[in-house]
């Protein structure tokens, strides 16, 4: 019986340009490039956004990334072959803007200890504090997906007039709310964690509580502009 479930492990590739393979035994990974892109990861949201509506029995989870999308599958349930056909029958167009046309507002107090590294960031980049805080305020930024802590947002694209590398030696005590900057994206930590982001302010926004129905408060796909206070 197990042998008419065995899994086909060749890579296939989809005529829209997406390319799907395994991945591991009970997934299988889509990748719509090999760039950090807004473009790029929004056809990656409106993929799961598809895979989610379509409800496919043996889907259990579907988790997005920059530009991939793992989608976890019970083996069980659904054959390999029959996921790929499923998969790639889905149509994304009308799920391009799904979500995404409320724009979350985040409160943040820039500057002196809630954001110890906002006068460095300015002589890094030849700008005074306000203007880094001007131009940090003024875009609209895309989540590109949430990871290295539960709740933690990977957002952009940061302008590049205040792009700036990762500390040399990180932190071993990020204060939970931090946010910080990394090259071109911006982030929140959600809890007091180690981290080598350039902090530039805090949110009292709490970005997880396990106690809430919703634990993250950000999700993939959001769109988020920063307001301070």
């Amino acid at each position: 019986m197990m042998g008419d479930r065995r899994q086909n492990n060749s890579a296939y590739t989809a005529n829209n340009g997406r390319i799907t393979m395994p991945f591991g035994d009970s997934a299988v990974l889509i990748k719509f490039g090999d760039c950090i892109a807004p473009e790029v990861n929004r056809r990656v949201h409106a993929m799961a956004c598809a895979i989610q509506h379509a409800a496919i029995a043996g889907v259990i989870e579907v988790c997005p990334a920059y530009a991939e999308l793992a989608v976890y599958y019970d083996p069980l349930l659904i054959h390999y072959d029959e996921l790929i056909a499923k998969l790639d029958a889905l149509d994304t167009a009308d799920q391009q803007q799904s979500g995404r046309d409320c724009i979350i507002t985040i409160p943040v107090s820039y500057g002196g200890t809630d954001g110890p590294d906002l006068e460095e960031v300015a002589r890094l980049t030849g700008l005074s504090s306000r203007e880094v805080v001007n131009i940090h305020t003024q875009q609209i930024y895309d989540v590109f997906m949430i990871g290295f802590l539960p709740g933690f947002p990977y957002m952009g694209i940061v302008p590049s007039a205040i792009e700036v590398p990762r500390l040399a030696q990180p932190r071993l005590k990020v204060p939970r709310g931090s946010v910080g900057l990394a090259g071109r994206q911006t982030g929140i930590y959600p809890c007091e964690a180690p981290g080598g982001w350039r902090l530039i302010g805090r949110t009292d926004v709490a970005m997880f509580d396990a106690q809430r129905a919703e634990p993250c408060y950000l999700r993939p796909g959001d769109r988020v502009r920063f307001e301070p206070v």
